[in-house]
């Protein structure tokens, strides 16, 4: 092919058009992508149209294994797991998404989701899975670092085989980071809390139904993580900096 038609086939291709394979070069230089200027190309004949096949499908493989990175953060309403995910997310380059959060966003937006959150969030109970990935989802796509700590989730089964179902194949789920902590710590920082935080459910009738949900719902998904080894657990009844600690040696040692 002449440098010009190359360009065409380039630019038909979304291809950038001064990208181009030559065939003097390795096949394994090929596979990583190296590309040469036209004015490289040491004679049209050197460069073949097989070539552009082999970068289209070397393309995809790398792009569909290039999966984002996730731990999941979960533990008690109150165990300071937004807490422990501001100091992740400063010292090793995540993103926190926060389940939660992005559920009473969605209640702020007027959407036609809200309300029926919204009732929900205040009877303690969990938001169909779906909706959850999907908040989660769309929040993925859109960050430009691929590294993820989803606190408060998945709650229950459901949502774990709804991630399954619809992100097991998009991500790599690399373990579950869990804070233990005593549920009569946790309503005391809920109620301290609560004081400020202007949340729907920081008052002790949601807080004892937010307990007992989790207990009932949100512990067996964890022990099903368990069975596969990965969980790791952190006492997370002590100050925030202690529970950093420990917290700190886990992400160190990725």
């Amino acid at each position: 092919l002449a440098p010009a038609r190359l360009a065409l086939v380039c630019r038909a291709a979304s291809l950038p058009h001064h990208r181009c394979f030559s065939s003097s070069l390795p096949r394994a230089h090929i596979l990583r992508s190296t590309y040469l200027l036209p004015t490289q190309v040491r004679s049209p004949c050197l460069v073949r149209p097989s070539y552009f096949k082999t970068y289209f499908h070397t393309h995809r493989i790398i792009m569909s294994t290039a999966k984002p990175y996730v731990v999941f953060v979960l533990g008690g309403p109150g165990s300071g797991k937004g807490t422990q995910c501001a100091n992740i997310v400063r010292d090793f380059g995540f993103v926190h998404l926060s389940a939660g959060d992005l559920l009473r966003e969605e209640v702020n937006s007027g959407s036609k989701h809200g309300t029926m959150i919204s009732d929900m969030i205040k009877n303690g109970q969990i938001v169909p899975a779906e909706v959850t990935v999907g908040l989660l989802g769309t929040a993925m796509e859109k960050s430009p670092v691929k590294k993820f700590l989803i606190d408060g989730f998945p709650r229950n089964a459901d949502n774990h085989e709804c991630w399954v179902r619809l992100m097991g194949s998009t991500v790599d789920t690399k373990f579950i980071l869990y804070l233990d902590c005593p549920e009569d710590i946790m309503e005391q920082r809920l109620l301290k809390r609560g004081e400020s935080s202007g949340r729907i459910d920081d008052n002790i009738a949601s807080i004892k139904k937010r307990f007992q949900t989790f207990v009932s719902q949100t512990v067996p998904v964890v022990q099903g993580y368990e069975k596969t080894g990965t969980v790791h657990h952190v006492v997370a009844d002590t100050s925030p900096e202690k529970v950093y600690e420990q917290i700190s040696k886990i992400f160190a040692g990725l």
